[in-house]
């Protein structure tokens, strides 16, 4: 299966998609060897993670040239790349406190002579089927806290952006003990499909339409399923604020990684008494953003990793005009040295029935909507299929946080904007069409790995058969 380079438009690398035995075999490979990994203490399955840190850390010379190869883009990739080992450790250092709080042994009951403990069991085989926007982070987000808490995993990146897992399987190689329950497999569509009906619990990153297939199979094989899903994120902008560090909010949390990510900003709400002086400035300071071509060492965003996606996001700008949205500044796909490349696009006058506001886009695209009061500014905000995240700025954090707690959504940042890419230790929830199933971020992002057996002891006297003898309740 060739594979394309974002950069250059050229099919230079393949893989070889696992058929569905293939995957089976893999799986069972795993399952075997879960059991000893499982046995192991947590500090002891800690260890070994750190091992893997320090192995990630040192091979950072040959993963993120791969990684950039997959993705177009340099720095992301650096930083991305770069957070692993420290997001290995985090894990590492967090998973044995939540594991032996969640543990607890003697707990009383409503009944004086029984008492309980409880142990944390976790599942066999976890599957992770993770996307392109961010191939090694999302690959790994799942991956880890399941290896930490006792579950072997079986992950297919996306088949858009394949290079990085070989040097990173080298890794995984380097320790013995790891390698035993963790396995980087080539693979599409097919190849995801056949690892629902092999894994305990499935974990997928990726479009509704695909996620919703994913729980379905999830749910005839009668698993649990973790799927993030997208979303459509909204930023309302109240009367108070200034517009000028509004408008570099709103740019930067809308085309960092030319807005390919499921938190960017995707949608603006004004308050008509700024929006002139918003406007004004979001223009200027998008016509100053640099594509980073021909040097990928220069400039703020790289291509589109997928080539499709240029396409969906260029008819999405072209609905939205043909139906009397106006371009502020960029508006074009341009086709740089093979790479697709787009400028930070500014729309107004933009309507809701238009694609731009109802689907997701995944590209470096800016609709504002200019509002009059705010609760119609909530309406509209909330008037979407998604409910990942959102912003809201104001120069009263008291009166922005008012406006927060009436959005649909799973989390908001609060004066800035897509800060769920940074923060990591609170949960959160996908509301609507943006995911399914137990948050990945905070204390459940490892505890969703887990059943829960319970002992219940009786410390007193069993009850006897005559204690249910009808008389006694006559």
């Amino acid at each position: 299966m060739k594979v394309v380079n974002p950069r250059t438009g050229e099919a230079d690398y393949e893989i070889a998609p696992l058929d569905a035995d293939a995957v089976a075999a893999e799986a069972q490979r795993l399952r075997q060897a879960q059991p000893d990994w499982a046995a192991k203490t947590s500090q002891e399955r800690g260890d070994i993670m750190r091992q893997w840190a320090d192995a990630i850390e040192a091979a950072l010379p040959q993963i993120i040239p791969a990684l950039t190869d997959d993705t177009g883009r340099g720095g992301i990739s650096r930083i991305e790349a770069g957070g692993v080992p420290d997001q290995i450790r985090r894990w590492a250092e967090r998973a044995p406190k939540l594991i032996d709080a969640g543990q607890p042994t003697g707990q009383p009951t409503s009944h004086q002579t029984i008492t309980t403990s409880t142990q944390l069991v976790p599942y066999q085989l976890v599957g992770v089927i993770s996307p392109w926007n961010f191939p090694m982070t999302l690959a790994l987000i799942d991956a880890v806290p399941a290896l930490m808490a006792g579950c072997a995993v079986l992950i297919k990146p996306s088949e858009v952006t394949p290079r990085f897992m070989k040097p990173l399987m080298e890794t995984v190689r380097a320790i013995p003990e790891l390698a035993k329950v963790l396995s980087f497999i080539e693979g599409d569509g097919a190849t995801g499909a056949a690892m629902v009906g092999n894994s305990d619990y499935i974990c997928f990153t990726g479009s509704v339409a695909t996620g919703r297939k994913v729980g379905e199979a999830a749910a005839a094989a009668f698993i649990p399923a973790s799927l993030e899903l997208g979303g459509k994120d909204p930023m309302i902008i109240l009367s108070d604020a200034d517009p000028d560090k509004a408008a570099a909010i709103a740019l930067r949390a809308s085309i960092v990684n030319t807005g390919q990510a499921c938190q960017s900003i995707e949608r603006v709400y004004v308050a008509r008494s700024i929006a002139d002086d918003f406007l004004a400035a979001l223009k200027e300071k998008a016509e100053a953003v640099q594509l980073n071509y021909p040097d990928i060492k220069q400039g703020h965003i790289g291509p589109f990793i997928f080539g499709k996606q240029a396409e969906l996001t260029q008819s999405q700008i072209d609905q939205a005009v043909s139906k009397g949205a106006e371009i502020l500044t960029g508006g074009k796909v341009e086709n740089l040295g093979g790479g697709q490349y787009l400028r930070p696009t500014v729309l107004t006058k933009v309507t809701a029935d238009m694609d731009i506001i109802r689907e997701e886009n995944f590209g470096p695209v800016i609709p504002v909507t200019i509002y009059d009061d705010v609760e119609e500014a909530i309406a509209q905000a909330n008037a979407s299929k998604f409910g990942l995240s959102a912003a809201v700025i104001s120069a009263s954090v008291e009166q922005a946080e008012k406006v927060a707690g009436k959005l649909n959504v799973g989390a908001v940042s609060i004066n800035d904007g897509s800060l769920t890419g940074m923060v990591w230790e609170a949960e959160k929830s996908s509301f609507g069409y943006s995911g399914l199933g137990a948050s990945r971020m905070g204390e459940s992002g490892l505890l969703r790995f887990f059943r829960s057996r319970v002992l219940m002891r009786q410390t007193g006297e069993a009850a006897q058969i005559a204690s249910f003898a009808e008389e006694n309740f006559a």
